[in-house]
């Protein structure tokens, strides 16, 4: 194909490269090769495609741009300050810096800009599926006849080798074909190169026919350097309605320098003569640093000036939409503003003792039913578990291609792949997302958790069979360290409620969290319902984390028994059994760690009085941690080995998880005896 691009164009592309050149080099520290090799593709996108608006990057119906391949971020922060972000010439140079807005790696809750947090490979690409899944649900529940444009946006992205060998990317590639997602279209930076060498060592397959058996449309650009190939791929992409596509435009990692096709460019600066005989090799003053032609800013501010006026348009249709559809426009308010509708909560069940055993599992399932019913804009489901759950499995409710105004999702079993689409749609904006699996494997998707826990997004994972309680299928599937191991994330709440009131709090927590991940952590085996008539009230101490469920008698307790979720009810039963003989039993239910440790001294202080030590911790999982509530007068009943193959009942009784084990263990604590480790739970 004959090139078309202009002088100011190519000026454009090469200013793109040499900024982020010189944001590594001062930082002494970066990725130049993918800003290099990568320019032209994204230039074309911004300057061609991409609908947006610099004065508002959170316009709803924005296309959304996620670099997947995060280590390259020099070249985000030099597009986002030549596009007319608020990111200034000062914080380019203070990239990988201490405070400044340009970090190591992109996150979304500190640049302008930047749709959601991405780096350690394979995450983007999920997040970009979700963000795509987002925009179909949107789309469906509130384009009209006349008002097609309510929400109608692609979602793009650049992708690299490394992305595209992360299994989390096969996940989400593979559930992206089967919902035929088109306005997703993904530009694969191909350039052989990662970062111990050539890709050649690894990854030999023919990628682009791994996506056409996925259901991707898929093309191939030889030239990554000529803009009018790149742009007649993404043309032809969006032609494209029923398959999302990905383009592979083959590139030359480090283009210009010195160490162009070699790893050597890709995780380490370039070098100070490096650096100026690339400059020299664009035909740039070697020595002048940070340069943006003045013609170069006039060109590409027009793209975001030409978005605002977008959206002015935008705005002015949805001022019509309003007055024809109310309420769906008060819906799509509240739901973009991060709101929930009025009332919201109303209906959520409430419990008596009455009403027999419930597994906490059921309990969440039942909340859940009702959430949705009061808030139409959730949008999750379940990774091919949903039975086990307790999720909505209904194939007439499910989001598939011709329905996707239909709002659970089959994630099938992608675990990886649900957190990371989850954390896509969260960041999309206007929908509350879910996903649901077994305990044990929260293992496979930590990697999203941990990225959704750090760009401060709302999401809920509802976290079943939490136990040794699990039973039968023994211990590959009975999880002992997973909830400690999730407790130790900043800033993720997690909720182990007790009974099926506590679940019901644990899910208002859960919707009223707006900037961190919310855990639930949920039995498989039914629990009996706590008398709150006779007992604290669990609306208000879930909220607090821990809260006296069941008070010593006479109101000054002697020992003190704190457990969470299944063993909250071995509690009761240990401390009706304790108090019989003479010893007066406080039993402090204590669901979550996070929202305890956020009380202020005096609350704590008044649940665990610091006067009582003598105190016993009951959790059929990892003891780690567990010991701060303790304290050194105190011990924990808990799990320092795998589990087994067996019936529950048998397997709690085995693992000291019995009345009779609580108050001899109890009793060892009081006579201020070291408690005699069960030999079973030991590691041999």
């Amino acid at each position: 194909m004959a090139s078309t691009t202009t002088s100011l164009e190519q000026l454009s592309v090469d200013t793109i490269r040499l900024l982020s050149v010189d944001m590594v080099q001062k930082a002494n520290s970066g990725h130049p090769g993918l800003p290099l090799g990568a320019a032209p593709m994204a230039y074309v996108l911004w300057s061609r495609f991409l609908r947006f608006n610099p004065q508002d990057p959170k316009w709803p119906n924005r296309d959304r741009f996620v670099l997947s391949a995060g280590h390259g971020s020099a070249l985000l922060y030099s597009m986002l300050h030549l596009y007319g972000y608020d990111l200034s010439m000062d914080e380019l140079k203070q990239f990988r810096q201490a405070g400044a807005r340009t970090p190591g790696h992109p996150e979304s809750n500190v640049t302008p800009g930047i749709e959601v947090t991405t780096g350690p490979l394979g995450q983007g690409f999920a997040n970009g599926v979700g963000m795509a899944m987002a925009e179909a649900h949107l789309a469906a529940l509130y384009n009209k006849p006349g008002y097609e444009g309510i929400q109608d946006h692609y979602t793009y992205s650049i992708v690299s080798d490394g992305d595209l060998m992360e299994g989390i990317a096969s996940e989400a590639a593979s559930l992206a074909g089967h919902l035929q997602l088109g306005k997703l279209i993904y530009l694969y930076d191909d350039n052989n190169i990662s970062l111990d060498g050539p890709t050649s060592l690894a990854y030999t397959e023919d990628a682009m026919k791994r996506f056409d058996a996925y259901g991707w449309h898929t093309q191939h650009v030889l030239d990554g350097n000529n803009l009018d190939e790149i742009e007649a791929a993404i043309k032809a992409a969006q032609e494209v309605k029923d398959k999302p596509s990905i383009i592979s435009v083959k590139t030359i990692i480090g283009f210009g320098s010195p160490l162009a096709g070699t790893n050597k460019s890709h995780g380490s600066p370039l070098g100070p003569d490096n650096v100026k005989k690339t400059k020299e090799f664009y035909g740039w003053d070697p020595e002048a640093t940070f340069v943006v032609p003045d013609e170069v800013y006039e060109h590409l501010r027009a793209p975001g000036q030409q978005g605002a006026e977008l959206q002015k348009e935008w705005d002015a249709k949805f001022q019509q939409y309003e007055q024809e559809f109310k309420a769906e426009a008060d819906q799509f308010h509240v739901s973009f503003n991060g709101n929930l509708p009025e009332g919201w909560d109303k209906d959520l069940p409430v419990y008596t003792a009455a009403d027999g055993e419930l597994a906490t599992r059921q309990a969440s399932g039942k909340a859940l039913v009702a959430i949705k019913k009061a808030v139409p804009f959730m949008f999750g489901g379940s990774a091919d578990l949903a039975s086990s759950n307790e999720m909505d499995k209904s194939g007439d409710d499910s989001f598939q291609p011709g329905h996707y105004e239909r709002s659970n999702i089959w994630f099938g079993v992608r675990e990886h792949a649900m957190g990371g689409i989850m954390n896509g749609i969260a960041h999309h904006a206007g929908l509350r997302t879910y996903g649901g699996t077994f305990l044990t494997f929260s293992d496979y998707m930590r990697g999203a958790i941990r990225l959704t826990a750090l760009a401060e997004s709302a999401s809920t994972f509802v976290f079943t069979h939490d136990s040794i309680g699990l039973g039968e299928d023994g211990p590959t599937h009975q999880p002992i360290e997973q909830i400690v191991s999730l407790r130790t994330l900043p800033n993720v709440v997690v909720l182990r409620p007790g009974d099926a009131n506590e679940t019901t709090e644990a899910w208002r927590i859960a919707m009223n969290t707006p900037k961190s991940p919310v855990c639930l952590i949920l039995s498989r085996q039914k629990l009996p319902i706590f008398d709150q008539s006779t007992m604290g009230s669990a609306r208000e101490g879930v909220a607090k984390g821990a809260y006296i469920l069941s008070e010593a008698d006479g109101g000054t307790p002697k020992l003190i028994l704190i457990a969470t979720g299944s063993e909250v009810s071995l509690a009761l039963a240990s401390q009706k059994a304790l108090q019989s003989e003479g010893i007066a039993t406080r039993v402090v239910s204590m669901p979550s760690w996070e929202l305890f440790e956020h009380q202020d001294k005096a609350y704590k202080e008044q649940v665990l009085p610091p006067s009582v030590r003598k105190r016993v911790t009951i959790e059929a999982g990892s003891p780690i941690g567990w010991a701060k509530y303790a304290t050194d007068e105190g011990t924990s009943i808990s799990m320092n080995r795998f589990g087994e193959s067996a019936p529950a009942e048998h397997l709690f009784e085995e693992f000291g998880f019995t009345v009779e084990n609580v108050v001899k263990t109890a009793h060892t604590v009081l006579q201020d005896q070291p408690a005699e480790e069960d030999k079973k739970q030991v590691v041999s």
